[in-house]
């Protein structure tokens, strides 16, 4: 037999050595407990380097069950017991899902978990996460009298997180604006979209929902689907927030974005650019977009999901459930190769995530060779020459 179910992995009473062969991205956001990552292209070497005398059942995962088939079968024919699970990942996120949408039902009715979410912001979490949050709005000025700011639910960690705290400040901070908490449905599966009211309805969110057919739209694009489907569903967002009467919409981007944004664009983009607090739009005159959690450090939403127990999908799309170019952090995305990057050289010196921030703040125009304004380039040159004091201009 190549293939066994989760159900008859789990009934295997003996000793199994469970193998993970997805790159280790996927592996360390969520895996089957105990299980071993051995990515699937280094799988032949490190297996028999690390289990040259391995004697119990092995059991590989890999995202859907179709690559483990491969390594499965090679590895019975040179005499190891060795099985694919049926499905993959996919039966554990399915399962997890299933069991997490049980229990979620079951403490709906119970407000207390909403109030002890609530209480860990402004205790537990005071410094790493709701000083920063505040710490942001202020600095940035991000809130107005008589704002009705629209937040943006995608479903993942950080905007539920982000909505949150903006229920917090409405009821305990000022109420000088007022909060609306928006979740576009652009084509999730059910089991995501359930995953996300649940989540709603756990965190006593009161959200308001509306349809799309965005993912249906970009569907036979060939190229950059997600890019197309990226600023799709901003401009949704944009027009459903002034449909209900809204002047800003807040997204849940965080400090690690921020750092890892300015890094991709001098890397892959030639030019010195950072991801803004805030910013007007050009598409939706009187719009604003903000990003409050701008200083929130992404381990800090990390240690208050956990420290809940909460599960938030990481991905919405349907093609894949877990795309890299939508922000997220798969194999093949910059944007995980840049979180590598960062994390390997803060592991020498911690202050280097900061200095990343602080040099978009600290930018010397005496000593940069051109910059642009307004579209407009400027070069050092252009008043090289001219007396101390005058300008080109």
């Amino acid at each position: 037999m190549l293939r066994k179910t989760l159900d008859e992995m789990e009934q295997d009473s003996r000793e199994k050595l469970i193998i993970d062969i997805r790159d280790s991205e996927e592996f360390e956001t969520e895996s089957y407990p105990g299980a071993v990552n051995i990515y699937l292209d280094d799988f032949e070497e490190r297996f028999f380097r690390d289990y040259p005398d391995e004697k119990r059942p092995v059991y590989l995962i890999c995202y859907t069950g179709l690559k483990s088939d491969i390594i499965a079968s090679d590895m019975q024919s040179k005499g190891y017991e060795c099985y694919s699970l049926d499905e993959g990942y996919r039966a554990i996120m399915r399962r997890n899902v299933s069991r997490y949408i049980n229990r979620t039902e079951e403490e709906a009715e119970d407000r207390s978990f909403a109030r002890e979410a609530e209480r860990s912001l402004v205790k537990k979490f005071r410094k790493d996460i709701w000083c920063k949050f505040t710490k942001a709005i202020n600095e940035y000025e991000m809130i107005s009298d008589g704002d009705r700011i629209a937040v943006c639910i995608s479903g993942g960690k950080d905007s539920m997180l982000m909505a949150k705290l903006f229920q917090e400040l409405y009821k305990h901070g000022i109420q000088n604006f007022e909060p609306v908490f928006l979740v576009m449905n652009p084509g999730y599966n059910e089991m995501n979209y359930r995953v996300i009211q649940d989540n709603a309805r756990k965190l006593d969110i009161p959200i308001e929902t509306f349809n799309t057919d965005i993912f249906d739209s970009v569907a036979d694009v060939g190229d950059n689907p997600c890019y197309l489907c990226a600023r799709m569903r901003r401009g949704h967002l944009y027009s459903k927030a002034k449909e209900l009467g809204c002047n800003k919409i807040a997204l849940g981007h965080h400090f690690d974005d921020v750092i890892e944004t300015i890094l991709m664009g001098m890397l892959w983009g030639g030019q010195v650019q950072t991801m803004m607090p805030k910013l007007h739009s050009t598409n939706f005159p009187g719009m604003e977009l903000i990003r409050p959690m701008y200083l929130v450090r992404e381990e800090a939403i990390k240690r208050w999901r956990d420290y809940h127990n909460l599960y938030f999908i990481q991905c919405a799309c349907r093609f894949t459930e877990n795309c890299a170019s939508c922000g997220g952090t798969g194999k093949g995305s910059k944007r995980a190769d840049i979180k590598k990057l960062i994390a390997e050289l803060a592991k020498e010196d911690p202050i280097i995530e900061k200095n990343i921030f602080r040099s978009v703040e600290n930018v010397n125009l005496a000593t940069v060779i051109a910059y642009k304004k307004d579209g407009v380039k400027h070069h050092f040159l252009d008043d090289y020459n001219l007396p101390e004091g005058q300008s080109p201009w």
